[in-house]
């Protein structure tokens, strides 16, 4: 992981979002590392966003002033009252929900905590429609919990390269429209929170009426934002080096970086696991566990070759491993620990 790199990507996404008069509230899933967690703070982002109890606790246990669980969380099971407790002790805390027995195993487990009620914008996977947003802040409220304002995630950026514009342009919509239904219901004192944002988003543009952006791949880049958000190649933080270990045929050779390095995830619009830095005319074609085969090669690659490897989506690399090795001028400086890996 190239900590120039980290650096000015950070300070490029704070930035943006300080001109658009837009809080950064980052999500922290992607680097799951407490260092890169204090370079968003210290930039000024106003807190984290997490996607599991368990993040929630890493990073509020190290002092983040601020967390929002950004996931229609179950609470009415096991430990996790006992846990919501402990965290609200530790951090000013919000929690995603999207439908009425959510919020009841909520209250019960946590009450009077502070929610957003997540909205589809679009993405079709969670959240409710903005039809369906004033009859869920007030049953909301009727429980007792807090009901901050609404969020989403547009997370049709993701479909194709071209899609990141018509998705920023729904989830403005649709935030207004949550926005508007809220105001009118008189559920909040106040204006809103209208929290949005994914990298592809973010970089198209943060705009009204979002009051928050939660972008979470832009610290590192990946292959997929290369082609969403129109990052180069030294725009990318982070990348898996592998070692060619087989040259079995012509323009072909293996690496042992498999699904267990590079993980499988690959949008139908992107072909092959990862972007070759060293051979980039190459396609990373199959992958299992401990392999990568590689064809398409015009550039010589030999047993023993270190080659960079960008993967497709970053997010669940870092998952797979326990820790970043931090390069600075070329020179290895130092190891973090991916702390809130599950």
């Amino acid at each position: 992981m190239s900590a120039e790199r980290l650096d000015r990507n950070l300070t490029r996404m704070a930035a943006a979002a300080g001109v658009a008069g837009v809080a950064l509230r980052p999500h922290a899933k992607t680097h799951k590392c407490l260092q890169i967690a204090r370079r968003q703070l210290a930039l000024g982002a106003i807190g984290l966003t997490v996607a599991t109890l368990l993040e929630a606790e890493v990073f509020a246990s190290e002092g983040c002033p601020s967390m929002f669980i950004a996931y229609p969380l179950w609470a009415g099971s096991g430990d996790r009252g006992e846990r919501l407790a402990a965290l609200r002790s530790l951090t000013s805390l919000r929690v995603g929900v999207d439908s009425e027995a959510a919020a009841v195993a909520l209250a019960a487990a946590a009450p009077g905590v502070q929610v957003l009620i997540e909205v589809d914008s679009g993405q079709h996977r969670s959240g409710v429609a903005v039809s369906q947003v004033t009859a869920l802040a007030v049953a909301c409220a009727r429980l007792g919990l807090s009901v901050a304002g609404a969020f989403t995630h547009p997370g049709h950026a993701y479909n194709a390269p071209s899609a990141a514009g018509d998705a920023s342009r729904d989830e403005r919509a649709a935030l207004a429209g949550a926005g508007e239904a809220l105001t009118g219901v008189g559920v909040i004192d106040g204006e809103p929170v209208l929290s949005g944002g994914s990298t592809p988003t973010a970089s198209a543009g943060v705009a009204a009426p979002l009051t928050e952006v939660r972008p979470g791949t832009y610290v590192f880049g990946d292959r997929q934002q290369m082609h969403l958000s129109g990052l180069s190649a030294d725009d990318v933080a982070l990348v898996v080096a592998a070692r060619v270990v087989s040259v079995p045929r012509p323009g072909e050779a293996v690496l042992d970086a498999g699904s267990k390095a590079l993980s499988g995830d690959r949008p139908a619009w992107l072909t092959g696991h990862g972007l070759i830095l060293e051979a980039p005319e190459a396609t990373i074609a199959t992958l299992s566990e401990e392999h990568a085969v590689v064809q398409g090669l015009t550039t010589p690659l030999r047993v023993g070759d270190l080659v960079r490897v960008v993967p497709n989506h970053v997010c669940t690399v870092v998952n797979l491993t326990s820790e970043l090795v931090v390069v600075s001028d070329g020179e290895v400086t130092d190891r973090w620990a991916v702390a809130a890996r599950r």
